[in-house]
């Protein structure tokens, strides 16, 4: 799993929408190979996050709740706190 991608499940609060959507572009660039995103592969980059993130919004939903908040804080929360 790529380091970079943090456990979003069980957070308090409740991981938003924005830090699903990061975790899934974070998961995109890696397995596609994609430092950064460029105007041509925008539109295949934008679908599969579409994708990604509304599997993990249902996979989050249908697990059960963790019995212990996840250890790392996601990257976004981070840079909210330090700001």
């Amino acid at each position: 799993m790529c380091r970079n991608i943090t456990t979003l499940r069980g957070l308090e609060p409740d991981a938003t929408e924005q830090e699903i959507r990061a975790a899934a572009l974070q998961y995109v660039r890696k397995v596609g190979g994609i430092s950064k995103v460029s105007a041509r592969t925008e539109d295949a980059v934008d679908r599969a996050v579409d994708i990604i993130a509304a599997a993990t919004l249902d996979l989050i939903a249908e697990l059960p709740p963790r019995r212990n908040p996840p250890k790392t804080e996601p990257p976004l929360r981070r840079l909210q706190r330090a700001g």
